[in-house]
């Protein structure tokens, strides 16, 4: 079963879930999935019939699909409702699973997850990008879009992506608490994917 952080005081979210169970890693790269659990977590609690006018599905597939998030500890029922049109939840706000395992069958399972999350994103900032032209001058200006080559060891990567991480933690409390929100703010996807380059010929210094 999936491992979740300690439930914080006062019944707020965990902050992440970590699966390391192969078949809830396998679960969880279906892009159906993967889509229910995001607006669960943007813009939930709701419905299988919300989530089917949210994703253009059936409401027997968005169904299907919720169940077997809950059954893998993403997703649960939330308070109110009836059958169907009981309302669902996301169990936290971030979803984990191992980047390294010694045990085969978790460590195909877990690159396979990333795999499908990476075409996810590919396909997300790609539609953000055809779209970019309705956006505000201010927003336009503020996007960023870029990347940079460095040599790190895996020391520093380590401590390059804790760093970043510090960074944003200060703004994550603005997502369940509105009142944290200024003027203006709205949701920013921010993606972050540091690999080690393999089309780059290593060089020596002479």
């Amino acid at each position: 079963m999936p491992e979740t952080s300690e439930p914080p005081p006062g019944g707020e979210q965990p902050r992440s879930i970590r699966l390391t169970d192969p078949r809830a890693l396998r679960a969880y790269a279906h892009p159906l999935r993967m889509s229910l659990v995001g607006l669960l977590r943007s813009s939930g609690p709701f419905t299988a019939t919300r989530a089917a006018e949210l994703t253009g599905e059936s409401v027997a597939s968005c169904s299907y699909h919720l169940r077997i998030l809950a059954k893998y500890g993403l997703v649960e029922e939330a308070p109110g409702g009836r059958g169907r049109e009981k309302p669902w939840q996301a169990t936290a706000r971030y979803t984990e699973w191992p980047d390294y395992s010694e045990d085969a069958t978790i460590a195909e399972a877990a690159d396979a997850l990333s795999a499908a999350v990476a075409e996810r994103y590919f396909e997300r900032v790609t539609r953000a990008m055809e779209n970019r032209h309705r956006l505000p001058r201010e927003w336009r200006e503020a996007e960023q879009f870029g990347d940079s080559l460095l040599h790190l060891t895996p020391e520093e990567l380590i401590g390059l992506g804790e760093r970043i991480d510090a960074l944003l933690r200060p703004y994550e409390a603005r997502e369940s608490d509105p009142s944290l929100r200024p003027e203006g703010a709205r949701q920013v996807s921010i993606l972050r994917v540091a690999y080690l380059d393999q089309d780059v010929p290593d060089s020596e210094e002479e």
